[in-house]
């Protein structure tokens, strides 16, 4: 495999395409496309009962927060940031029943404000400046960062502390910084893992089963 590897990124650097691939090859790339099936599976599992708990209280937190017409502000970099949308946009608009839109907002999608942000002060600046303006008391920060390092939204944390809100922090890696900086009000998901890869797929998992427990609880849905 390592031979026909070697080929194909001297094929890339050279912008000639592969003209062939090994049927050796296709069969270990079937081995490892079943490990990552297996792999997922198995710390969906494993995460499972460490989880249950945190997320039924943040589902808890988010439904008051939503109830007394407080919003929910999420923020992260890269998947994260996709994750962070993906969760506004399942409470604006809806997740899988009809339901009044849900106050929700990412602060990764406003293409000006962060590169403004980023460009006059700095990029560890994009999200806390933006939880200061739109952020109040009782409203709560969704933080998503896969190592808990990420030093703007470690930056969003302070500042939503500043503001008086709950922050629910989703994390692996053993929290990394974030899971230090969280007080005694705040909830974290931690992510039993160390590979970003899977601890993205079960922070999408994290906030499909918040999106259906916010649901259930402002709705009664079985």
């Amino acid at each position: 495999m390592s031979m026909i590897c070697t080929r194909s990124a001297r094929s890339l650097c050279n912008n000639s395409p592969v003209t062939e691939m090994q049927p050796d090859f296709r069969m270990d790339l079937k081995s490892r496309i079943n490990k990552h099936f297996t792999d997922s599976a198995h710390l969906k599992l494993q995460a499972m009962e460490l989880l249950a708990d945190p997320l039924t209280r943040a589902s808890e937190r988010m439904a008051q927060c939503l109830m007394n017409e407080g919003k929910i502000l999420s923020c992260g970099n890269g998947g994260s940031a996709a994750d962070a949308q993906h969760f506004a946009a399942e409470l604006l608009n809806r997740f899988e029943v009809e339901r009044p839109p849900l106050a929700a907002m990412a602060l990764s999608t406003d293409t000006s404000t962060l590169t403004s942000i980023a460009n006059d002060y700095s990029y560890n600046d994009v999200f806390s400046k933006q939880v200061r303006a739109l952020g109040k008391s009782g409203d709560l920060l969704l933080a998503i960062s896969t190592s808990g390092n990420s030093p703007n939204v470690m930056e969003a944390i302070h500042a939503a502390h500043d503001r008086h809100m709950g922050v629910i922090a989703l994390t692996g890696k053993k929290g990394g910084k974030m899971a230090g900086m969280l007080g005694p009000n705040d909830i974290h998901i931690c992510v039993p893992a160390d590979r970003t890869a899977r601890i993205q797929e079960v922070h999408l998992l994290c906030l499909h089963c918040m999106c259906d427990a916010i649901d259930c609880l402002l709705l009664g849905v079985e």
